[in-house]
């Protein structure tokens, strides 16, 4: 079965930094692209960041310069290190594979920045 875990959302204020975590379990992690995707309130969900198996990196461009994706397989866990965030980084973020089909979704972790 699979799982995917999301942790590491907080409350921040503007130009601030956060830094979730993924931990996947149920999956060969390492052959799977993953991403990083949030939904904010009204709004449809969007991909933020990808990185293949190989370790290569697509960003919105909205937070491109902003935001790193990385992975760590020995863990079975992707990172998304967000820096100078912004009140429209305000959402719920999620991990998932970084193309369809995907696995079932996690309960997400929440980020809110203050302006």
């Amino acid at each position: 079965q699979v799982q995917l875990v999301e942790s590491g959302g907080g409350l921040v204020q503007a130009g601030g930094s956060l830094r979730l975590s993924c931990a996947a379990s149920g999956i060969t992690f390492r052959t799977y692209t993953m991403g990083w995707y949030r939904q904010a309130p009204g709004k449809q969900r969007e991909m933020v960041a990808s990185i293949t198996t190989g370790g290569n990196t697509d960003y919105a461009s909205s937070v491109k310069g902003r935001f790193t994706i990385s992975r760590d397989n020995a863990k079975n866990t992707v990172y998304l290190q967000m820096n100078s965030l912004k009140p429209e980084d305000t959402a719920f973020y999620y991990c998932n594979r970084g193309v369809r089909p995907y696995f079932a979704w996690g309960q997400g972790t929440q980020v809110t920045v203050s302006s």
